[in-house]
């Protein structure tokens, strides 16, 4: 086993992360300006198949115990960290990693913090100074044209799902499409993921491994012995003026057909959490949440644990919910595979962070595109389909949810 020796210290205020991120390889976790980025790599696990998430929350528990950590500052995000990404479904090609970088700069609640990872019986030097904050890289915009789905592939496979749904075969199947372009040599990420973060700033901003977004969904948040999540499922597109905008919200909160979608996507988050929680609540009824492109609906779900289960064994017990996948899990994913003509890799699967006690925080990677070494860029949307469901709606709605990545690129 490898065993990591771990430094955090409290530092003056860190007031923006992004600059310090690397420009071409960043790792960022970001939410209204409070989060942690990596720079270099200590330590990168990779892990495949139906026992990826499984496999990770049982070797991340033995580099932990064997790791040798100083922390001053006990704070999320401080200590020993890997930033993780992992494939949505059992059997795709890409990889699902956990990456330990050498150095980590955090901020959370006006508190900053510098740690430094090193092997210890590896020879190398910990990273000695801070980085400075760089100027962001030359501007540049690309198009993102359909991929491997067609528009009008697609519509022609939500119009199976329908047929499907009537029938009986499944209750709900959340259906996505692609888009692909290419990036110029030497592009910044950071300005991609600048204008994510400053857009929605509510949102997770993240970047992993190539894996870039902002997702407004809450997978599961552990601290301390509790666990949260954030359930959305039921779209509708924001109003023009202030009173279309309140109607599209009031309209969505009463649609009959988006909150079937909500409620199986709630279920399965209960379901997979009550095995490791108790007194789990849930809001009371879905709630509206606004963003700047569209309105969802929206569940806050908590809980306490009862075991010794980390954020990696809860996202393996919660992946993949409704909302991504659709219900019942098992038949849904199926359908997924049977019409869905590309592998999704890591678009719709949990992206965040653990910490050496397991605790962290995940989102489900959405509003997502991953960047390939080579400049490929993939960007993937997607939305639940249901028996009242409508192929021209259902495309619609993926324009409105690829709007954040299209904008941040263009």
């Amino acid at each position: 086993m490898r065993h990591l020796t771990v430094s955090t210290i409290q530092v003056d205020d860190i007031r923006s992360l992004l600059p310090l991120a690397n420009p071409h390889h960043p790792l960022l976790w970001l939410r209204q300006g409070d989060g942690i980025t990596g720079l270099g790599e200590t330590l990168r696990l990779e892990f495949s198949g139906p026992t990826r998430m499984a496999d990770a929350a049982r070797l991340w528990r033995e580099v932990a115990a064997a790791a040798d950590i100083s922390d001053e500052v006990r704070m999320p995000g401080s200590g020993l960290v890997a930033f993780g990404t992992f494939a949505f479904a059992d059997s795709s090609a890409k990889s699902s990693v956990l990456v330990i970088p050498r150095m980590i700069l955090g901020r959370r609640d006006g508190v900053s913090w510098i740690t430094r990872i090193t092997e210890s019986d590896s020879g190398t030097e910990p990273m000695a100074s801070a980085p400075s904050a760089t100027p962001f890289g030359d501007e540049y915009r690309i198009s993102l044209t359909p991929g491997a789905e067609s528009v009008d592939g697609f519509q022609a496979h939500v119009a199976e799902a329908v047929e499907r749904i009537v029938a009986g075969n499944v209750d709900k199947v959340v259906l996505s499409r692609d888009l692909t372009g290419h990036l110029p040599a030497g592009a910044d990420l950071r300005r991609v993921l600048a204008d994510l973060a400053l857009g929605y700033p509510n949102c997770w901003t993240y970047s992993v491994d190539g894996l870039i977004g902002s997702s407004p969904e809450t997978l599961v948040t552990v601290s301390n012995g509790s666990v949260t999540a954030r359930v959305l499922a039921g779209t509708s597109s924001r109003g023009r003026d202030a009173e279309s905008d309140h109607r599209a919200a009031v309209d969505l909160q009463s649609s009959t057909k988006d909150q079937d979608e909500h409620q199986f996507a709630v279920q399965s988050v209960l379901d997979s959490l009550r095995p490791h929680t108790a007194h789990v609540i849930t809001s009371e009824m879905p709630f509206t949440l606004k963003l700047p492109n569209l309105w969802h609906l929206a569940t806050d779900v908590e809980g306490t644990l009862t075991d010794d289960a980390s954020s990696l064994d809860l996202i393996d017990a919660l992946h993949p919910t409704a909302a991504v996948a659709g219900a019942p899990t098992a038949k849904a994913v199926a359908l997924i595979d049977e019409l869905e003509p590309f592998d999704r890799g890591r678009y719709a699967g949990p992206v965040g962070w653990v910490g050496a006690d397991g605790d962290g925080e995940w989102a489900i990677a959405l509003r997502s595109a991953q960047v390939e070494h080579n400049g490929d860029v993939t960007a993937y949307a997607g939305c639940g389909i249901v028996a009242e469901s409508v192929p021209e709606k259902e495309l619609a709605e993926t324009r409105m949810k690829f709007r954040p990545i299209l904008d941040a690129f263009a």
